[in-house]
Formats: structure tokens, sequence, C-alpha cells
């Protein structure tokens, strides 16, 4: 199975809804939109996989109501930007995706070199957020990265 097929199937373990299907060409990530809560991909278009983490990542720390309505594109708001981050590495170790692949060179508007030298230096960004979200039981133990206790904001 290749990391698509993976990172497809693992959002749906964990209950996010995902659509296979055709995507304008001018949305805010090639490949990807988001709908009435759900991540539409379009595999033609999609740069790769880890874009589909982070866009579900956004939606994982939504509340219920937010996540289910959610549409177009999530603001870039920083704390925002940094836990759905935070969220994304957490699931690309889950998943088995490498880091190149997660924070890719054509994303994060010329930050993804820094972002990968970082996590792989284990300065993690993100991760208080996460802990106040309610999605890991503790925080950072033996300088690794948690795992999440849970996927999704309840």
């Amino acid at each position: 199975m290749n990391h698509t097929d993976l990172t497809i199937q693992f959002l749906r373990e964990i209950g996010l809804r995902v659509e296979e299907g055709t995507v304008a060409a001018d949305a805010f990530l090639p490949g990807i939109q988001i709908a009435a809560g759900a991540i539409r991909v379009d595999r033609a278009a999609l740069l790769s996989p880890g874009d589909l983490l982070h866009e579900a990542g956004h939606l994982a720390l939504l509340d219920p109501a937010e996540r289910a309505s959610a549409n177009g594109v999530f603001e870039a708001e920083g704390g925002a930007e940094m836990a759905a981050i935070a969220w994304s590495y957490a699931a690309s170790l889950h998943v088995g995706m490498p880091i190149e692949m997660l924070f890719h060179d054509k994303g994060y508007r010329g930050s993804a070199a820094s972002l990968r030298e970082n996590f792989e230096a284990k300065r993690y960004i993100g991760v208080p957020i996460l802990s106040w979200r309610g999605l890991l039981d503790g925080g950072v133990a033996n300088n690794s990265y948690p795992k999440l206790a849970r996927w999704l904001v309840a």
C-alpha cells in the first residue's frame, strides 16, 4: 500500500470523512479541498500525502460541530497552524510516513526544510496545544514525541 492509501485509510479509521474526486485547479493546496467537514482528495493533483495529514490536523483540532461544517481554507492563525503541524507529525509517525514527505519542499511556504530540521532535532512545536485540546495524556517524556491518546477533539 502506498503512503496516500495508508493516509486515507488512517484518516477514515479515526473518523474523518475522506472523499475522492476532482478538486478545482485553484484550490489552496493542490488536490485537496475541505467541504462540509470532509476532505476531498484528487490523487492526480495531490503534491504529497503529507498535505492530507496537515489538513486533517486542522479538522481534528476543531470541535465536532465546527469540524462537521468546515469548508474552504483554514485561517493561518499561528496557534492553529502550529497545532496542525504537531498533529500531522504525530500522524506521520503513526502511519510510517517519511518526514520529507510530510514537510515536502513544495509546501509550508518555503519553511519545510526548517520544520524537518527542528523536528529531527527534537525541537517540537505545537505539542502544548495538542495537550490543551485534550489529545495527550501528558507531555513529552524522555525527549521523544508523544503518542496521542486520541486523534480528534471531542
